[in-house]
């Protein structure tokens, strides 16, 4: 399945959805949490593009914890890992990298003023 490409294309309402292409018939895949697989998988061929399917797959509420989860997608018969994808619930880590760029970006936006303010009132 080395041509085998899953391309994530959305995730809403606690579906995540794909592409996934370069498969010789339907694919069979599972996705695994800790472990453990994930039931309602769905794979459905797209009507106006054969050989390219659409995956489907709900996020079962059990599976979400405060915390990082991973959610692995892979072949079913080899175990090739085809894609995975992270949710981040519960409270904002202090180390979190978004967290950091955000405050980062909000000093930055305070030195801005202040550095303008001091430009106007050192002109006149």
């Amino acid at each position: 399945m080395s041509d085998v490409r899953l391309v994530k294309t959305r995730l809403r309402a606690g579906v995540w959805e794909g592409v996934l292409s370069g498969t010789n018939g339907q694919p069979a895949l599972e996705v695994l949490h800790l472990e453990a697989h994930i039931a309602g998988v769905s794979v459905t061929e797209v009507a106006d593009c054969p050989g390219t399917w659409a995956v489907r797959v709900p996020i079962p509420a059990e599976a979400l914890s405060e915390g990082v989860q991973t959610f692995l997608i892979r072949e079913a018969a080899s175990g090739d890992k085809l894609a995975h994808f992270t949710i981040i619930t519960g409270v904002v880590m202090e180390d979190d990298i978004r967290a950091e760029m955000d405050l980062l970006r909000a000093e930055l936006d305070m030195l801005k003023r202040a550095f303008r303010r001091h430009c106007l009132e050192t002109m006149g």
